[in-house]
C-alpha cells in the first residue's frame, strides 16, 4: 500500500515539476542580474528530483498513518503552491507576485513539516531539505527583484 501511495505522491510532485518544462527560464531570466551565490543551473534539476522523491516518501508515510488529516491537507497545499511559482515567475515574469507565492509556499512547507513530524517523525525529517531549499529560493527571488528593479512587469517577448 505504501508503494502505491508513494507512486501517487511522486506523480503529484512531477506534475508540479513539469511546469519547469512548460515555463523554462529562457533568455529573459539569463539576462537578469543575479547574486554571486546563485546556485549553478545544473543543480536545480538534481535538487528538485531529490526533493520530489523525499516529498513523495514523506506523503506516502503519512498517508498510511493514523491522524494524518491536517498533514495531508498541508501536503496538498504546498504542492499546489509549488506548481504555481514557476508559471508566475517565469511565465508571467511577475517577480514580486512570485515572491508572494514563494512566501506562502515557505509557510505551507514549514507547517507541513511540523504536521508530518507529529504523524511520523521520518516524514517530517524528509521535509527538512525542502524547507531549506525553499528558503534559498526565496532569498534568490528577493535578490533578483532587488537587482532588477525595472523588471517587474508582465510577460513580454524575449
Amino acid at each position: 500500500m505504501i508503494w502505491i501511495c508513494f507512486a501517487i505522491f511522486l506523480g503529484a510532485c512531477f506534475g508540479a515539476g513539469a511546469t519547469g518544462g512548460l515555463f523554462p527560464p529562457g533568455v529573459w531570466y539569463a539576462r537578469l542580474q543575479k547574486p554571486t551565490w546563485t546556485p549553478p543551473n545544473w543543480l536545480f534539476p538534481v535538487a528538485w528530483t531529490t526533493l520530489y522523491i523525499c516529498m513523495a516518501a514523506a506523503g506516502a508515510r503519512a498517508a498510511v498513518s493514523e491522524g494524518n488529516g491536517i498533514a495531508m491537507a498541508l501536503w496538498s497545499l504546498q504542492i499546489a503552491l509549488n506548481g504555481l511559482w514557476t508559471p508566475v515567475f517565469f511565465g508571467l515574469r511577475r517577480m514580486k507576485l512570485g515572491l508572494l507565492v514563494l512566501s506562502l509556499l515557505w509557510l505551507s512547507v514549514a507547517a507541513a513539516l511540523v504536521s508530518l513530524w507529529q504523524v511520523d517523525w521520518i516524514a517530517g525529517l524528509l521535509f527538512v531539505p525542502y524547507l531549506a531549499w525553499v528558503t534559498v529560493a526565496g532569498a534568490l527571488n528577493l535578490s533578483v527583484i532587488r537587482l532588477n528593479p525595472g523588471e517587474t512587469g508582465r510577460a513580454q517577448e524575449n
